[in-house]
């Protein structure tokens, strides 16, 4: 009999927790608990347990993705500005060797030409960026495809 694998950690990076107070026309206008509160929702749809960290230390996220094994399945990521040059975040992900989706809330490859670089991309099952809350949903969609694999 196979395990179920449905235990997803969503992690967001850096000023992410300044959500809906940030661009709107890039961020949208939900708060993270907002945004936190409808991800839960998506992810108890599909038959998945959410738990959310969010932090503006990359220490702190460093830390935490060490610290999934056994207790994810997969991972959502979000990590901000880091997704751009963050290789300490790069090298943590690989050690968790979670099954992972990068998303965005914003259209990183049609911004600034420093955002159009992750360096998270290749550990990545897909990257989701530029529909705001609802790529969320398609990442968790994506996520639990690899989970019931």
């Amino acid at each position: 009999m196979t395990q179920s694998r449905s235990r997803v950690e969503l992690m967001h990076g850096v000023n992410l927790d300044m959500l809906g107070r940030r661009d709107p026309a890039h961020y949208g206008t939900l708060t993270l608990a907002e945004l936190e509160r409808q991800v839960r929702g998506f992810a108890q749809a599909l038959g998945l347990e959410l738990a959310c960290f969010q932090t503006n230390s990359e220490a702190e996220f460093v830390e935490h993705l060490h610290g999934l094994s056994g207790s994810a399945d997969g991972l959502l990521l979000n990590p901000g500005a880091w997704t751009h040059y963050a290789w300490s975040i790069h090298d943590a992900l690989e050690i968790a060797a979670l099954p992972a989706v990068e998303v965005h809330l914003s259209a990183i490859d049609a911004r600034e030409e420093w955002r159009r670089v992750s360096v998270i991309r290749d550990l990545c099952l897909a990257t989701v960026s530029g529909q705001g809350l609802e790529g969320y949903r398609e990442a968790l969609v994506r996520l639990s495809k690899e989970l019931d694999g």
